[in-house]
């Protein structure tokens, strides 16, 4: 519909000619015509900055809050109510303004300045904000901190982001002169946000960190305010006017409004929370799947601007019940997404854009176009859209918590996208049309119900699906394969450990607890199965804490350990981060777990930041080690983790948990007060009686079973990880980092570690205190960390996965000459003579030609000799 003429143009048209009337009113449109097309760049670009705003401050938050679930709701629902009250507050000065110009440019400098404040405001309010929700805040509490937070820290902006499009609406009508352009500049902006939301993650992000990438949007929104001024006073004179049309029915309005956008959020919620049982849950995957949701939205506001700009009930019946059938179309395909990662064109990042385009764009093309209507329905009865804007963010804001709290607990992710479909349904106006509108939709959602799509959790290949716990945050299952193996996943394919790494998860614990003199307090940041953990709580005299994040990992600990409940460690779930930052109390010895670190939210347990939160929990002489899954990581990655590293903890060394090529781990140690470690009191401790009975079992007898594991010191790892970035806070590093570090696991999982192994050389003149301790071992560690990396080579060079004959065949030279480099070497020694064992009942003169060479090679052992002489005669 045309808006009317000009009444400024009308009031004038009886003094003068025609042809005088003609060009007088042509004048505004021609002037309109040579500046609206100035306005689509500054659409654009607000909502460029608004969506790089949105990641930016989330992300920082989150680093201060956590990443619990109440946490990350508490951030989204405090930005969207800050848009809501913004546009509420603002909606009246904005429609009444003479120059919506004007107040559009004020707008834009107070977000600008505001995002420049954020630099230093937002990290100062996070650290004062964790001590006073303390590590164990109700869910009601931690809520509200994570509520009040962001509202009152990012209120000016918000707010001002809030009556951002109510001012550019006024300011596009005024160009065009015509009133109908509501959903085009909704379309135009939410393209800017889809620009903004792929640029600050691929782009300036990793580039510039958190700090650069606001100052860079603040620079958008002062372009967006210069130009609005520099247009505005040329542009004023273009005024079509407010255009009032019969007024509509306002509580239906608003309450369709408020559903749409509570429902809207809320699949997002859902759809993102589905997908991530099938990607690679990195932060490109997020901000992949917000960039589809993004596109749809903008590609459906624009086409209804074209093509549909009618906003009577026909239409509206028309677009819920597309909505809703769209719905229903992804909740049918979301099963299948993860055939479309693995089939798809493109690896990587570019194939989980299309599939997050495959889920997302249909409904969100429908959503964009429904509220494009609905705003323009309250723009005609207002003559301002900001009404409409604020409704639709209440419903927002709150969308995440009724996800959460309610739909998925109530329902599952799944099943709730079918609650969503008929939310849509329900807000059908009444009329005949109305049930033919809703029939394909009902019938099709009806469908699914009873006879529901398979589930994206399944058993491994000939294996069995024993537990699963669905909760907001993750999906935690325990599978068996078909070896009788259990194992813990997370979200359908993240493997956390099983019942096949318990003798691997116990070491990991002893590691640092027997490098410490006289440990009595552990902290353990991320527990998985709990296997690490228990072992830990195993050592005499050590009471164990744990901390995780997730509530549906915990559930499932007694599948994998059921320690006697007084002795079962204490289990917090909360945020490692937010825990440590918390925390009041002095532990002797922290470990912190094996993070995935192309997770999105695990790079930030790698920060310096973090490391020197936990160094402040360190008890006098106390310990940290932070395990590093080498076959996830990239060589950038793992350097940029050391510089971190070796900045908070000068005197940090790195050592090995165990000598497997297939899962190799490596641990960063570091000291609160620095020191080299005494092998006298390490002797003292394995010669224990109490300890001796736990850590035996796990191959520690003598002192040189643990030095063994020992890469390198400080200097060796100062040069290792060279110049270069650290990961910090402000710059994440290795959270957008993700992309190699997901290629990573295509790669043979020994790669990192042979690269290591080879540019790390263990001195042990750092190792060792005193000449009489390194004359006594020095040679002896030099000859086993020999053997070691021998053996590690030896492993790699494995063809697949030999068994038998073939494995003895294949693995037989490689531990020779890492016995002949070291007889000590105990991780070469046991396997051969199990190898000549084995042979003896099938192959003797293999058998014997075997023990002879173990015989060459560690003279010093008697078990080979003794076979020889015993099976042998010789």
């Amino acid at each position: 519909m045309q808006s009317e003429p000009d009444s400024t143009a009308i009031a004038s048209a009886d003094r003068f000619t025609p042809a005088v009337q003609d060009e007088a009113a042509s004048a505004p449109a021609r002037q309109a015509a040579s500046y609206r097309w100035a306005l689509v760049p500054i659409v654009t670009a607000s909502g460029f900055a608004g969506l790089g705003y949105e990641i930016v401050w989330t992300r920082q938050l989150s680093l201060a809050l956590g990443t619990e679930m109440m946490a990350v709701l508490g951030v989204i629902a405090g930005f969207f109510g800050g848009l809501a009250l913004g546009a509420f507050a603002l909606d009246r000065p904005i429609r009444r303004s003479k120059s919506p110009w004007r107040v559009y440019a004020v707008l834009e400098a107070i977000i600008a300045v505001w995002g420049l404040i954020s630099v230093w405001l937002l990290p100062a309010a996070g650290r004062a904000l964790s001590p006073l929700l303390g590590t164990e805040p109700a869910p009601a509490l931690l809520w509200a901190g994570s509520l009040a937070l962001p509202t009152l820290v990012l209120l000016p902006a918000t707010m001002a982001m809030g009556g951002t499009l109510a001012a550019l609406e006024r300011m596009m009508r005024q160009a065009r002169g015509e009133a109908r352009v509501t959903a085009g500049v909704y379309g135009a902006n939410t393209a800017g946000a889809l620009a903004g939301t792929l640029a600050s993650t691929f782009l300036l992000i990793p580039a510039l960190g958190f700090s650069g990438t606001l100052i860079s949007l603040a620079g958008v929104n002062t372009f967006c305010a210069l130009a609005a001024l520099a247009f505005g006073f040329a542009a004023d004179k273009a005024d079509a006017g407010d255009q009032r049309p019969q007024r509509i029915q306002v509580l239906r309005l608003t309450i369709t409004l408020f559903a749409t956008g509570l429902l809207g959020i809320t699949f997002e919620v859902l759809v993102v929370r589905l997908a991530a049982q099938v990607m690679e849950d990195t932060v490109y995957t997020f901000a992949g799947l917000l960039a589809a949701y993004l596109l749809g939205t903008a590609a459906g506001s624009l086409l209804w601007q074209r093509t549909g700009r009618d906003a009577q009930d026909e239409n509206l019946r028309g677009l819920l019940a597309a909505t809703a059938l769209a719905c229903i179309a992804t909740a049918a395909l979301a099963p299948y997404a993860g055939r479309l990662v693995e089939t798809t064109a493109f690896a990587d990042v570019f194939g989980e854009l299309a599939v997050a385009i495959a889920l997302f764009l249909v409904p969100a093309t429908a959503m964009g176009a429904l509220f494009g209507l609905l705003a323009q329905r309250v723009s005609d009865q207002r003559g301002s859209v900001g009404t409409a804007v604020g409704i639709n963010s209440l419903g927002a804001c709150i969308a995440p918590l009724v996800a959460a709290q309610v739909l998925i607990p109530a329902f599952g992710a799944w099943t709730a996208l079918l609650a969503v479909a008929l939310g849509y349904l329900l807000l059908l106006p009444a009329g005949r049309s109305a049930l033919l509108w809703s029939a394909a939709p009902a019938l099709s959602a009806l469908i699914l119900w009873l006879d529901p799509a398979p589930s994206l959790t399944r058993a491994p290949p000939g294996g069995a699906l024993l537990a699963v716990r669905e909760g907001p945050m993750a999906t935690a299952s325990v599978v068996d394969d078909a070896a009788g193996t259990r194992y813990l996943e997370v979200n359908g394919h993240f493997r956390m450990g099983g019942t096949s790494s318990t003798r691997s998860d116990y070491r990991q614990a002893m590691l640092p607890l027997l490098l410490h003199e006289a440990p009595h307090r552990a902290l353990f940041l991320g527990i998985g199965t709990g296997a690490t953990m228990v072992g830990g709580a195993q050592m005499p005299g050590v009471s164990v804490r744990g901390v995780e994040l997730s509530r549906e990992v915990v559930e499932l600990l007694p599948w994998f350990v059921n320690p006697p409940p007084a002795s079962a460690p204490r289990v917090t779930v909360a945020d490692a981060r937010r825990y440590v930052a918390a925390d009041t109390g002095q532990h002797d010895v922290i470990i912190a777990d094996l993070f995935h670190p192309a997770l999105d939210g695990s790079g930030a347990l790698y920060t310096v930041e973090h490391f020197t939160a936990v160094k402040r929990r360190l008890a006098a002489g106390g310990i940290f080690c932070q395990w590093l899954p080498l076959y996830q990581l990239d060589l950038p990655s793992l350097r940029a983790i050391v510089r971190g590293f070796l900045e908070v903890y000068p005197d940090g060394s790195a050592w090995l948990n165990h000598y497997s090529v297939r899962t190799p781990m490596l641990a960063l140690i570091g000291t609160r007060d620095g020191g080299h470690l005494d092998t006298d009191a390490l002797a003292a401790r394995l010669h224990d009686p109490a300890t001796a009975r736990v850590i035996r079992p796990l191959g520690f007898e003598a002192p040189i079973d643990l030095l063994g594991q020992y890469l390198g010191g400080p200097r060796s790892l100062s040069a290792f990880a060279g110049q270069g970035p650290r990961n910090t806070d402000d710059y994440p590093f290795v959270t957008f980092d993700a992309r190699r570090n997901v290629r990573a696991l295509r790669a043979a999982p020994w790669s990192l570690l042979l690269t290591v192994t080879k540019d790390i050389r263990p001195d042990s003149n750092e190792l060792l205190a005193g000449a009489s301790e390194r004359e006594a071992l020095g040679a002896r560690l030099d000859a086993y960390w020999a053997a070691r990396n021998r053996f590690l080579e030896a492993g790699a060079s494995l063809p697949g996965d030999p068994r038998g004959a073939a494995l003895i065949e294949a693995a037989s030279p490689g531990l020779i000459d890492a016995l002949r480099l070291s007889s000590e070497f105990d991780p070469a020694y046991g396997p051969l003579i199990g190898m000549a064992k084995s042979l003896i009942g099938s192959d003797r003169a293999a058998a014997a030609r075997l023990l002879r060479q173990i015989d060459q090679a560690a003279p010093s052992r008697r078990e080979a000799r003794e076979l020889l002489l015993r099976e042998f005669g010789e």
